[in-house]
C-alpha cells in the first residue's frame, strides 16, 4: 500500500528565481542528488523527493524562499537542468515542469522510454492519470499548474505536482511514488502538501469506493441532465451535506517571510553548528584541503550533510535549512555567494573522488551529520535571532546577494540609513 506523509500550507508567491541563484541551485541540487544515489541508490532519491518535509528542506538548503510555493517550481527546474546532463550516468530523467512544460511530459516519457528501454507509453498514461486524480478525483479548490515526473531507467518514478487557489493566495503540492502503488483510486498519494481548509471531495479515499460506484450507477440510470436537476433541488432545500473526509497530518508553512525562532528547532541548529566546530578541523582542514574553506562553509556543509543523510523525523522544521545558504529575498539573510560556491566545490570533489573509489570525503560529510545527531541530545540554547543578526552583519564579507542586489559593507549600510 502507498504511504501518505502529510500535507503543508504553502503561501502562493510570484516572481522568478534570479539567474545567479538558479544556476547555483542546479549545480548544488545535482551534486547532492549524485551523493544520495552513490550512497543510497536511485530509489532512495525518489523516496526523498516523495517526502514533503524533505522536499521543502531540500529547497531551503539551496537558497530558495524557505516557506513559499516557489520552492516546488524552483527545485523541479533545478533538478531538470542539473540532472539532464547526467541522465546517462545516473539513469534518472526529469520531465515536465510548469505550464506548457507539464503538458509535454507524456511525449518526453515516450521519447526517453524508446531510448532506455522502459514502457514510455504506459508511463505517459500514468502521467495523465496522476494529473486527472489530483484535478478531478480530489476536488479541493486547487487548480494544477505544475507537473514534474522523475523516472529512472528501470521505470520507477515519483511525481511532484502543484495546484493554486488564487482567491486564497495558497498552493498545494501533491507527491506520488510508484513504489507500492497498486491502484490509482484507493489512496494513491505518497503525500499531499497544502493548507487544511476543512472538508474536501476526495474520491481516492478507499472509503469512497461506494460513492464511486454510486456515481456510475446514477449516471447510467438517470443521465447527466436529471442528476443536475436533482442536485439543484437539493441545494434549494439546503439538504446537501458534505461527507466526512480523512484528514492527513500536514506541515504548516506560515505566511510571514522572515525566519523566527518558533520556525526553527534551535537545539538542532546549535547541534549542527557545534558538530561543524568539532569535526571541521579534523575532517575538513586536513582531509579536503579546499582553498579558502572556513568555519562558515563547514556549517553550511553540515546542513547539506543532514539533507543527504538525515532521517525523515529531522525535517519537521524546513526553516532550519535556510541557515546554510540564506534566501534570495534576504530571509533569513542574503545568500552568501562565496560560501555557496565553496559548498558546491567541496561536494563535487567528494562525489568525484567517491566515484574513483576514494570515499574519505563523503565519509567526512557522513561523520559531520552523525556528530550533529549525537550533540542534538544535549543542546538546548536558543540562539536563532543571534545567528541571523551575525549572518547579516557579516553578509558583505561572504559575498551576500539577494534579489535586491549585493549586500553593502556594514559601515556603508549605516551611512545609507542616515
Amino acid at each position: 500500500m502507498t504511504r501518505r506523509s502529510g500535507s503543508a500550507d504553502l503561501p502562493l508567491h510570484g516572481g522568478r528565481v534570479p539567474p545567479w541563484l538558479a544556476e547555483r541551485m542546479s549545480r548544488l541540487g545535482a551534486v547532492m542528488s549524485e551523493a544520495i544515489v552513490h550512497q543510497y541508490g536511485r530509489d532512495e532519491l525518489l523516496r526523498r523527493l516523495a517526502h514533503p518535509f524533505w522536499f521543502q528542506s531540500f529547497g531551503a538548503v539551496m537558497g530558495m524562499d524557505w516557506h513559499s510555493s516557489g520552492i516546488t517550481t524552483s527545485v523541479i527546474g533545478a533538478l531538470k537542468r542539473g540532472l539532464t546532463p547526467l541522465s546517462k550516468e545516473l539513469g534518472i530523467h526529469v520531465c515536465g515542469g510548469r505550464g506548457r512544460h507539464s503538458r509535454e511530459t507524456p511525449q518526453q516519457l515516450v521519447a526517453i522510454g524508446d531510448r532506455v528501454g522502459f514502457d514510455g507509453g504506459a508511463l505517459a498514461t500514468t502521467s495523465r492519470l496522476v494529473a486527472k486524480v489530483d484535478s478531478a478525483a480530489v476536488q479541493d479548490g486547487f487548480d494544477l499548474y505544475l507537473h514534474g515526473f522523475i523516472v529512472t531507467d528501470d521505470g520507477h518514478w515519483v511525481v511532484v505536482q502543484q495546484g493554486m487557489n488564487g482567491d486564497k493566495k495558497q498552493a498545494r503540492r501533491y507527491h506520488w511514488l510508484s513504489e507500492g502503488l497498486k491502484n490509482f483510486l484507493d489512496e494513491p498519494h505518497a503525500a499531499i502538501d497544502g493548507e487544511n481548509q476543512g472538508n474536501i471531495v476526495n474520491l481516492t479515499d478507499r472509503r469512497a469506493e461506494a460513492s464511486r460506484r454510486g456515481q456510475l450507477d446514477l449516471l447510467q440510470s438517470f443521465g447527466p441532465d436529471k442528476i443536475v436537476r436533482e442536485w439543484a433541488a437539493l441545494e434549494g432545500r439546503g439538504d446537501a451535506a458534505p461527507p466526512d473526509q480523512f484528514s492527513l497530518p500536514h506541515l504548516i508553512m506560515p505566511d510571514h517571510h522572515d525566519v523566527r525562532p518558533a520556525d526553527v528547532l534551535a537545539r538542532r541548529l546549535q547541534a549542527t553548528f557545534a558538530a561543524a566546530a568539532d569535526r571541521g578541523p579534523t575532517d575538513f582542514a586536513q582531509l579536503l584541503l579546499v582553498p579558502g574553506i572556513g568555519a562558515r562553509t563547514i556549517r553550511a556543509l553540515a546542513l547539506v550533510a543532514e539533507v543527504v543523510h538525515g532521517a525523515p523525523h529531522r525535517f519537521t522544521d524546513p526553516a532550519r535549512f535556510s541557515f546554510a545558504h540564506g534566501g534570495k529575498d534576504r530571509h533569513p539573510f542574503p545568500v552568501p555567494i562565496k560560501v555557496y560556491d565553496q559548498t558546491i566545490n567541496v561536494l563535487k570533489s567528494a562525489v568525484r573522488n567517491a566515484k574513483l573509489g576514494h570515499e574519505e570525503e563523503l565519509g567526512a560529510l557522513k561523520r559531520l551529520d552523525d556528530q550533529a545527531r549525537r550533540i542534538d541530545r544535549h543542546a538546548s540554547r536558543e540562539f536563532v535571532d543571534e545567528t541571523i543578526a551575525r549572518e547579516r552583519h557579516l553578509s558583505h564579507s561572504y559575498g551576500g546577494r539577494s534579489v535586491f542586489g549585493w549586500e553593502p559593507a556594514p559601515e556603508q549600510d549605516a551611512r545609507l540609513k542616515q
